[in-house]
């Protein structure tokens, strides 16, 4: 009998340690950088980076339709950069935005690419991504 109280116990154990793995790690970021990521399950308080590529000299920018705030939490605008070695004016680069993860729940993040004095025309490109924070 003592040995399958061991057992048991140590199949608890080991149950707990694999469920334990599945859970995301709130110290670590998320980076976002494909549509096909999505969905994604974030920690409370974890870190979200997303990166789109961009190139506003087009006169196209990522605009936020959804930014799923009932889960996540901007930390500032958008941040773009391009590569400094492609030495050609208007080369193309990418604009990163930061969130945290601030509550339990569900949210959708909906971003679109189009010209901001033109919002009747369809965007070129969406990025859409249902987002579930534990």
């Amino acid at each position: 009998m003592p040995l399958l109280r061991i057992f048991a116990v140590a199949s608890l154990a080991l149950l707990t340690a694999c469920a334990g793995r599945h859970a995301p790690d709130p110290s670590v970021a998320f980076e976002l950088n494909k549509q096909q990521q999505c969905p994604i399950t974030l920690a409370q308080g974890q870190l979200l980076i997303v990166t789109l590529p961009s190139n506003p000299t087009t006169g196209y920018r990522w605009l936020l339709q959804n930014p799923a705030q009932s889960v996540l939490r901007s930390l500032g605008p958008e941040v773009y950069t391009n590569a400094e070695d492609a030495g050609i004016v208007g080369a193309a680069g990418q604009s990163v935005w930061r969130y945290r993860a601030q509550g339990p729940g569900q949210g959708h993040l909906l971003m679109v690419l189009q010209q901001p004095w033109a919002p009747e025309v369809k965007p070129v490109q969406s990025f859409d991504c249902d987002i579930t924070v534990l």
